[in-house]
């Protein structure tokens, strides 16, 4: 294939885009895209900080128009953009916001003209390098990872055949994920542009304005949010208009949360499987039971203890971080990622299906385990969110559940857990838990710093 439209076939007035109260076609946000991209310099990388989810498409998708490179951290901290910066001193910030942000050099994206022309459609080479994304940190330091438009537009159509299977069709997309990150970029943005459905600006976060978002939809409606996220969702209560489902993903989602979710809200729930390295691969439905179904045309081969995707859209083979059992072509079961599994005393567990069962426990609103020290003598230990419960009585409540050894010595209380935007523990900032609080004060005043990440740190997607 010689190169692919920039925006898939539609038909005549079809709407793409719900932003600010109105409804934008395809042809509109095209002429805005293209508008845009006009403006832009040639060659210069561009780091997309808009905090609008419709300015972060038109920019992006300008990006590709115009044959610039996108640049989408996980992170906005200083240090990060920082690195950035001294990566690519010729970088120019796209933003929505007043001020430039960092200091940088910034191209202001403001509320666009409303367009009436219909411009051509431009054609952009499969192979034509678009966007670096960068892992989530939450098992060390950000790594990037570079996407050409033809993986990133075959991907995001396999997602659409398979999600769209569920809902009946296309849907109005709400998510409460970042889109700088690979889950709400695939999900949020490629899938309702490149799949038929229609992307909704907002980003709401607390489940009031969740709800609210969700009202100013036209059906059917598709929500996408994490497992943090969807149990702050029902517990708050808050009556939500009908869903033609839901969508998880970034942690694994336990199966009690899924069905109290499904029964809560009157609608499937999805989960999807990938990585920032691979792109989504695989779904499945919590609520059916635990085996994953690859999207058509990947294969899984393994070799030793890893695990390796092939096919479809992938641009070469690819070794997964994940350890898996194959079923057979088509599906398999995720045992734990290959960094979360520990072994005390030659007793093997993951770290994320420990944190799957402490956090089920009554009374325990968030936690997380981590080995502080990983000689196979080390002792086990978690942070906790539990207003009102003791560590006596979570031990107890542990024990039927996991070995001793296993039991987590100690046990320490925080108001709450330094979560991201996804819901993951940044490996930095468990660290700093760990020597805040786990540490003997003689180890802290030596401690080494924060170059080796800590075991603990929830999937990296």
């Amino acid at each position: 294939m010689s190169s692919l439209p920039l925006l898939p076939p539609a038909p005549a007035g079809h709407v793409l885009a719900l932003h600010a109260g109105r409804a934008i076609s395809q042809d509109e946000f095209l002429a805005q895209v293209l508008a845009l991209a006009a403006a832009l310099p040639a060659g210069r990388p561009l780091l997309n900080l808009c905090n609008d989810r419709y300015h972060f498409a038109l920019g992006l998708f300008a990006a590709i128009a115009h044959g610039n490179l996108s640049l989408l951290p996980n992170s906005t901290a200083p240090e990060n953009i920082a690195a950035l910066h001294a990566a690519h001193p010729d970088l120019l910030c796209l933003s929505d916001q007043q001020e430039p942000p960092f200091g940088l050099p910034t191209l202001r994206i403001t509320a666009p003209e409303i367009a009436t022309a219909t411009p051509a459609m431009p054609q952009i080479p499969p192979e034509q390098v678009v966007a670096c994304v960068f892992t989530s940190g939450s098992t060390g330091q950000p790594q990037p990872h570079i996407k050409t438009f033809g993986r990133l537009f075959a991907c995001a159509q396999a997602e659409a055949r398979r999600i769209w299977a569920t809902t009946g069709g296309p849907c109005a997309v709400l998510g409460t994920v970042p889109f700088q990150h690979m889950y709400g970029l695939e999900s949020t943005v490629l899938l309702p542009i490149f799949g038929g459905g229609i992307l909704c600006g907002e980003r709401p976060f607390f489940p009031a304005d969740v709800a609210s978002a969700l009202a100013d939809l036209p059906a059917p409606r598709f929500l996408v949010t994490t497992p943090f996220h969807l149990r702050n969702l029902l517990d708050a209560e808050i009556a939500l208009p009908p869903l033609a489902a839901l969508l998880s993903a970034t942690a694994p989602l336990a199966t009690e949360l899924a069905t109290r979710a499904e029964a809560q809200l009157g609608a499937p729930l999805l989960e999807i499987y990938g990585s920032t390295e691979t792109g989504q691969i695989a779904t499945r439905r919590t609520t059916a039971g635990p085996d994953w179904a690859l999207f058509e045309g990947l294969s899984l081969e393994q070799e030793g203890d890893y695990t390796w995707a092939d096919g479809a859209f992938l641009e070469q083979r690819q070794q997964l971080g994940d350890v898996l059992e194959l079923l057979d072509e088509s599906r398999f079961r995720l045992i734990g990622r290959h960094a979360d599994m520990i072994n005390i005393a030659g007793k093997r567990s993951s770290l994320a299906y420990l944190n799957h069962i402490l956090c089920k426990l009554p009374g325990v609103r968030d936690a997380a385990f981590c080995l502080p020290d990983e000689s196979e003598a080390g002792r086990l230990a978690a942070f906790v969110v539990a207003p009102g419960l003791s560590a006596a009585a979570i031990n107890s409540a542990l024990r039927p559940y996991l070995d001793p050894l296993f039991l987590p010595r100690p046990l320490v209380f925080l108001d709450s857990l330094p979560r991201n935007a996804t819901g993951k523990i940044p490996a930095a900032e468990l660290q700093a838990l760990i020597e805040q609080h786990l540490k003997p004060q003689e180890s802290r005043r030596s401690a080494p710093g924060l170059s080796s990440p800590p075991r603990g740190a929830q999937h990296d997607r």
